[in-house]
């Protein structure tokens, strides 16, 4: 199956949801390549960047999911090919 490399940008508003959040990523871990969080206490938020090597659906599934979280916004910047 061909897969795409892409980045997941999560944005966590409503700390509460955090464990829903680490709950998805959990259930998908074989597609992360990587992932980083930078808590910014200033605006009382947490960014997420999440790196993932999966079939397109899959991606699609994985920020479905985080947007329907109360408090997490969460967009897809995709590779321009699939290699």
């Amino acid at each position: 199956m061909e897969t795409r490399v892409a980045l997941v940008g999560i944005i966590v508003e409503d700390i509460n949801s955090a464990t829903e959040v680490n709950s998805i990523l959990h259930e998908f871990n074989q597609y992360i390549i990587g992932r980083m969080g930078i808590p910014y206490s200033p605006k009382g938020i947490n960014i997420i960047s999440v790196v993932v090597d999966a079939p397109g659906d899959v991606i699609s599934t994985i920020s479905g999911k985080l947007g329907q979280l109360n408090g997490i916004s969460s967009k897809v910047l995709y590779t321009k090919t699939s290699k």
